[in-house]
């Protein structure tokens, strides 16, 4: 896992106008974010079940200004069923029992997933195997071949 690492005040994961950086053109305005502050689930003693911890961090793809709408697309169609019906993207934090650190815990989750459907992949050029490999090929079948002629049971006249 990544840790967050500190420059100064500013987080390596946050722009300087306070976005969330996903690539050198995309940054995430902080005002686009919904962030929601719930109780965390699970078995607990005292205490823990009174402090809202779990952190929601929400970003609205089809309402955003931060991208293009071809970049819009292509997160859609990465995402498809993660967006909610309103085009959503949900992130959620509850690891540890800081409400701090699970919000810088959320802001580092959201980039990658969206930098990686922004990610333009290179077509596949179809190449063929050279004359020499084909060859080499046909002659390693041939010759398991001619092993396994000679290992069947050959009966005399």
């Amino acid at each position: 896992m990544r840790r967050l690492t500190r420059i100064g005040t500013v987080r390596a994961t946050d722009s300087p106008d306070g976005g969330l950086r996903v690539s050198d053109s995309v940054v995430i305005p902080r005002a686009e974010l919904e962030v929601r502050v719930t109780r965390s689930g699970g078995p607990g003693g005292q205490h823990v079940n009174t402090s809202s911890t779990r952190v929601e961090m929400v970003w609205n793809v089809r309402t955003s200004e931060a991208i293009t709408d071809e970049q819009r697309a292509r997160i859609e169609q990465a995402f498809g069923t993660r967006l909610s019906a309103r085009g959503a993207l949900r992130v959620v934090s509850s690891d540890t029992r800081s409400q701090r650190q699970n919000r810088e815990l959320a802001g580092q989750r959201l980039p990658p997933p969206v930098r990686k459907a922004l990610t333009v992949e290179k077509p596949r050029t179809r190449t063929r195997p050279h004359r020499a490999a084909v060859e080499a090929r046909l002659a390693g079948k041939k010759r398991r071949a001619g092993k396994k002629r000679d290992r069947r049971f050959q009966a005399e006249d």
